[in-house]
């Protein structure tokens, strides 16, 4: 692995850590599965007009996010539901669009880091860049969302446009490992991390840097042990974090 492959691996595994966490306290822990499925048929659009995979993925999962959204603010559902009914219908639909060993690729990753070009490599740093400056910088405005959209309201927050942000960097964040992870796979690293850092920290802001550290370390120790052992990438990384949430439950929450 490259000096810039595995400081990209890094990068995503932050925006993931912290994206998970907003995502778990907003009960979303589902919603990252079937909204990673809309990058399927972006991926084979891609595919079909010759342009690289990654940049039709990101488009699909954009205009995803933007329906989920528009969708929610009319009816009200909840985001984990709207997600849900929507967008299943995309992973046939990309199945159709996509076969062989680029279906194979999109689902569970397997590109190899090695293999990255610098266009992608680029688009990594600036997209990671980007989740986490909006995580940080909004974090405050996030919690009071969270704790009540009225509240929100009155202390000026404008709701929906911050909703519609962050559902914009939820799907940038899936969108940022796809390429290790794959499709089915990088919704995991974005809730286990953030599920287990839950369990274990007494405040928001450990729940924070402990997500972030719990994904670094199963992205880290996931891809070396990928390459000792001859597997694929994304499989063993989630199998890593998924391992360490079991352990986490050998503790009793305090």
């Amino acid at each position: 692995m490259t000096i810039e492959a595995l400081l990209l691996s890094i990068a995503m595994a932050v925006a993931a850590g912290l994206t998970g966490c907003f995502a778990v306290m907003r009960r979303m822990a589902l919603a990252a599965d079937p909204l990673s499925h809309v990058a399927l048929p972006g991926i084979g659009v891609a595919l079909a007009l010759h342009i690289h995979p990654v940049f039709g993925a990101v488009t699909m999962l954009f205009f995803g996010a933007l329906l989920v959204w528009a969708v929610e603010d009319r009816t009200r559902a909840t985001t984990e539901t709207v997600i849900g009914v929507v967008f299943s219908a995309a992973l046939a639909a990309g199945s159709l669009m996509t076969s062989g060993e680029n279906l194979i690729e999109a689902l569970l990753g397997g590109g190899g880091a090695g293999a990255l070009g610098w266009a992608e490599i680029m688009f990594g740093f600036a997209a990671a860049g980007a989740i986490i400056s909006f995580l940080v910088s909004y974090r405050n405005s996030l919690i009071v969302m969270l704790v009540s959209s009225d509240v929100a309201r009155t202390a000026g927050i404008n709701v929906r446009r911050l909703n519609l942000f962050y559902l914009q960097m939820f799907a940038l964040t899936i969108a940022l490992g796809l390429r290790y992870l794959g499709v089915l796979l990088m919704g995991a690293l974005i809730i286990i991390p953030a599920a287990t850092a839950k369990r274990l920290a007494r405040n928001l802001d450990g729940m924070l840097r402990l997500a972030v550290m719990l994904a670094v370390l199963a992205t880290l120790l996931g891809s070396w042990m990928a390459v000792w052992l001859h597997r694929e990438t994304g499989p063993m990384i989630v199998t890593v974090s998924a391992a360490i949430f079991f352990i986490s439950l050998l503790r009793r929450p305090s």
